[in-house]
């Protein structure tokens, strides 16, 4: 089942990569409605919007906006857990200035090349973009300070490797600031089926308590999981922050897969 979910997954992203590469938005009207709920481009500034090329604003498809949360600093480190057309890379590679660095990691081929074209159309020189999947990130252990994501966690379908992952390649200290969608306590798995497909963000939600304990257990401290608007029945767009606790372990470190592709410049 998580390999056909995954292939899904990947199918509905390419097809919103095309839908933005051709000038229409990821559903055909500029923002995203996963199963019923307003997602997209509308939940980002103005301004920032006007920053970047029209294509990564067309194929943004998340729940909140990470960059607005994650306070990113001069010279810092950045990941973004599916990339997607590289808006919030983008934004994060202004934020962290020339002495930083932004990651995009994403898992479909046709965002990829989006991602970079649109790093290319907006002169952005401190983006890399890797080809890859967030249950085995393809980079080395300590080596990011800020890990950001926008509706995608909920579309894993190995949570635990995930948080693993996070915990591992971020510095001890190191903090995640996160969008995504979340269920209230109430709702049991099946309760979440029932509002909506698991690529479609719903299905494979977790509740809060269960986010708030799986990063727990991934060596993450300071959680705090807030609802910021109801996205359907009992299910929220959330903000998700921790700090990774200086006592989590690290692996040794793994080599930055050869499959990068840097911005331009």
């Amino acid at each position: 089942m998580s390999d056909a979910i995954r292939d899904e997954v990947r199918r509905r992203y390419a097809e919103a990569a095309v839908a933005a590469t051709e000038g229409a938005g990821c559903c055909g009207d500029g923002d995203c409605a996963p199963d019923g709920a307003v997602f997209g481009a509308g939940l980002y500034e103005a301004g920032e919007r006007d920053e970047l090329p029209e294509a990564a604003v067309l194929a943004s498809l998340g729940c909140g906006n990470p960059t607005a949360v994650a306070e990113l600093r001069e010279g810092e480190t950045v990941l973004d857990l599916g990339s997607g057309g590289g808006i919030d890379v983008l934004l994060s590679a202004k934020r962290v200035g020339p002495t930083g660095r932004a990651f995009g990691l994403d898992m479909t081929e046709e965002m990829l090349a989006l991602a970079l074209r649109n790093a290319a159309e907006a002169g952005v020189g401190n983006a890399t973009f890797l080809k890859g999947e967030m249950e085995a990130i393809p980079l080395p252990a300590g080596s990011v300070d800020v890990i950001i994501s926008n509706c995608v966690l909920n579309l894993s379908t190995d949570k635990p490797a995930v948080f693993a992952e996070m915990a591992r390649v971020l510095r001890p200290g190191g903090r995640i600031g996160i969008s995504d969608i979340v269920a209230e306590d109430r709702l049991s798995a099946e309760d979440r089926a029932e509002r909506g497909s698991f690529v479609g963000c719903i299905a494979g939600a977790l509740s809060k308590g269960e986010y708030e304990a799986a990063l727990a257990a991934a060596g993450f401290e300071d959680v705090g999981v807030e609802f910021t608007h109801e996205v359907l029945d009992g299910m929220h767009a959330a903000i998700v922050k921790a700090v990774r606790s200086a006592s989590a372990v690290q692996n040794e470190p793994e080599p930055v897969a050869a499959g990068a592709r840097r911005g331009c410049c």
